[in-house]
């Protein structure tokens, strides 16, 4: 093996390690913020502040700007993505445990398959098994535990993985400017669109925030969006498409330790069954893919 092949080796296996570990704890550090910051309010300045910063980063490095069409389309997805999905996420997660929330978001892949029939990218009977075993994780998630005491939550998250999933089978039509300019530009439209929400639903710090709640969020800011996003996009150009999008089924059961371990949250055995089901059934349509 070359040293550029070992090298590479390595870069892969710390992109994974990053992905799996930072986005896996993205939820419980959603819920650490959220104890001070009104959870849109919390969204909206984490992507603005992640966006604009890089923003400003490229078009130091001489990366064009947007177009006029460009910046429509990164406003349309960014809001699907940030405002309809990660912001969802962190409102339903003043009623539902960080781990939970990570299983009913694993649900995201499968999602993404049913959208894709609407342009005319329809699933196979291997994958449409596997979206119905997904579901039926759902479905015996909300026999008992959190999404049963928390019904509004339930279906809150299951709408931010679905306008997640939408908005990211919808990216493919778009005209979007490409490379790292896209993430800036989908953060700064979604965190504007964050902000607007927040206002309308009258959202105001109560008191200064706590050293916990700010430090989780710097945490959202510098790693969930900086870090593992370019992780993510050096493994859409280095490894197989399965192998990149693996987080969709580490993700969860890394969330539920955590939240268990560092939040005292609880986990079901009814609770625990769901979540091999709906991982199961993500697993069946990424090996699919693959």
């Amino acid at each position: 093996m070359t040293l550029h092949a070992s090298r590479e080796r390595w870069l892969i296996g710390l992109a994974l390690l990053a992905l799996y570990l930072i986005w896996g704890s993205t939820y419980l550090a959603m819920r650490f913020a959220i104890e001070s910051f009104p959870p849109f309010l919390m969204a909206g300045l984490r992507f603005l502040v992640a966006g604009g910063g890089l923003y400003a980063y490229l078009r130091w490095r001489g990366t064009p700007a947007p177009t006029g069409r460009q910046w429509a389309a990164c406003g349309a997805v960014g809001a699907l993505l940030l405002l309809g999905g990660n912001g969802a996420v962190a409102y339903a997660e003043q009623t539902v445990a960080s781990g939970i929330a990570a299983l009913v978001v694993a649900t995201v892949p499968l999602w993404t398959l049913l959208f894709a029939a609407l342009w005319k990218k329809y699933p196979t009977r291997r994958e449409v098994v596997g979206v119905v075993i997904g579901f039926a994780g759902i479905v015996v998630l909300n026999l008992d535990g959190n999404l049963r005491a928390s019904p509004a939550g339930a279906v809150i998250l299951l709408l931010a993985s679905a306008s997640w999933a939408f908005g990211s089978v919808w990216s493919w039509r778009l005209p979007l400017p490409g490379g790292m300019m896209t993430s800036a530009a989908q953060m700064l439209g979604g965190g504007f669109a964050l902000m607007a929400v927040s206002f309308a639903f009258g959202e105001r710090l109560e008191a200064v925030p706590s050293l916990k709640a700010a430090a989780a969020l710097a945490y959202l800011v510098v790693f969930g969006s900086f870090v593992a996003f370019s992780a993510y996009l050096y493994l859409l150009h280095s490894v197989r498409p399965a192998v990149a999008t693996s987080y969709a089924y580490v993700n969860p059961p890394i969330a539920v330790l955590l939240g268990v371990g560092l939040a005292g949250e609880h986990l079901s055995s009814q609770e625990m069954v769901g979540m091999g089901v709906i991982l199961a059934g993500v697993v069946l349509v990424m090996a699919k893919r693959r």
